[in-house]
């Protein structure tokens, strides 16, 4: 475990303690799973056990246009139903500061009087907890320089105490890397159980399985170069696997364009090194359409039987049959330990794929099993809720609340070069 600060060694009685969360669940103006959240009850528990008092902080999606700059206000950015989460499941009332929007950006330039005055209100009791807007509707928050450098003394400057909790907030942004530097500040519970259960890819029990899955092939090829070598054996998935196919086979998948075929070439020839590691699920769906499973419309295709320069349309899931092959289940029954980062299919309407293969690792009592990705778990709780609701409480298994945050560390081979660890490892 690295040496970073922890929140088990602060004092923290009477002191008000901003806490950066990865609270990021907003599917709407509503909830879709509420994993991440409950993931940081540990952490909130253990402020208010040592006398601490409650601010908390989230980014919720992407609310600024990249071209034009602006950010947008809408609802469906805001942190209100976490808010009403939060206080369903805690029985605290948490406040948030209504500050003034700039018309000139479209958010918040500052943080203003009216926090001021709730954190007041929090130093004497008179409130239960702040939760702040979205930190990305605030200016300084994805900036750099002297806006980013003014958000931080801002926020440093509501409380006596900084918290990290936010292991799926990665990217070097004003909240995770920069309060740090101005407060006492130390790693959070979800945190620390994050970073040791990353332990457990860089150096896993032996034989290893990875199973990574996507819609983009550019935004995964170097966490697959870094699992090939770790793994003994990959399996991929999605849009992945259908670029991967059509190089290797010299095949065409509608929907595959030039520049997926291009990364699939350059991950293609770095794996000739590694015959052999790469496990092909030979069964996949072809569907003539991407409006929905459609009688009629969609078939199982064997690979291995297609001719050099077959034309396929939409390749939209591995079939579930692949799951039955003996190469496959034998090496999924060896494995002693399994990392899964995939939906295997194009859902909600091609599922049956991922349902089979989640099925087979369940299959596997000994093996140390951990899921990461928002997609991955929503599918695993929706196919397999049963399994799922077992899971959660079964020593063999761990879920990543970030998966973007595991296969970024992956691909940069060390936790330690995360800004956000990075920064609380400088103090």
């Amino acid at each position: 475990m690295l040496n970073l600060p922890k929140i088990q060694d602060a004092y923290l009685k009477g002191k008000i303690v901003l806490v950066r969360v990865d609270h990021n669940v907003v599917k709407g103006t509503g909830i879709k799973d509420p994993f991440r959240i409950d993931s940081t009850f540990g952490t909130l528990f253990k402020i208010l056990s040592k006398g601490g008092k409650l601010i908390l902080m989230t980014h919720v999606s992407r609310p600024k246009d990249k071209k034009t700059g602006q950010i947008k206000m809408d609802a469906k950015y805001s942190v209100e139903p976490i808010v009403k989460y939060l206080e369903t499941k805690l029985q605290v009332k948490f406040h948030i500061p209504e500050i003034e929007v700039d018309p000139d950006i479209g958010g918040f330039s500052k943080i203003d009087e009216s926090a001021s005055n709730l954190v007041k209100k929090l130093r004497k009791g008179d409130i239960d907890g702040i939760y702040l807007p979205n930190v990305r509707w605030f200016h300084g928050e994805e900036t750099k320089g002297e806006k980013s450098d003014e958000f931080a003394k801002q926020l440093a400057g509501l409380a006596d105490v900084f918290v990290n909790d936010a292991f799926g907030s990665w990217q070097p942004h004003t909240s995770t890397t920069k309060v740090s530097s101005l407060l006492p500040s130390f790693a959070g519970l979800l945190m620390q159980h994050e970073i040791k259960n990353l332990g457990n890819i860089f150096q896993p029990k032996r034989p290893f399985i990875s199973v990574i899955a996507g819609s983009k092939f550019d935004t995964k090829i170097g966490p697959l170069r870094e699992l090939l070598v770790k793994s003994d054996c990959l399996l991929l998935g999605g849009v992945i696997y259908n670029a991967y196919l059509c190089i290797k086979y010299n095949i065409k998948i509608k929907g595959i364009d030039e520049s997926e075929l291009k990364t699939a070439q350059e991950f293609y020839d770095f794996a000739q090194q590694y015959c052999g590691k790469i496990i092909e699920p030979p069964f996949i769906i072809e569907s003539d359409t991407l409006e929905g499973k459609m009688e009629g419309k969609y078939r199982t295709i064997d690979v291995r039987k297609l001719a050099p320069d077959t034309e396929l349309n939409y390749v939209l899931d591995v079939a579930k049959e692949s799951f039955d092959e003996n190469n496959i289940r034998e090496c999924f029954s060896e494995a002693e330990s399994i990392f899964v980062n995939a939906v295997m299919g194009f859902t909600p309407h091609f599922c049956d794929g991922t349902k089979a293969m989640y099925e087979l690792i369940n299959e596997n009592e000994k093996a140390y099993k951990m899921f990461g990705g928002g997609d991955t778990l929503q599918e695993f709780r929706a196919l397999l809720s049963g399994i799922y609701l077992k899971a959660i409480d079964d020593p063999q298994y761990y879920f990543f609340t970030g998966g973007g945050t595991i296969l970024k560390a992956i691909q940069e081979g060390d936790v330690t070069k995360l800004s956000p660890i990075a920064a609380l490892l400088k103090m």
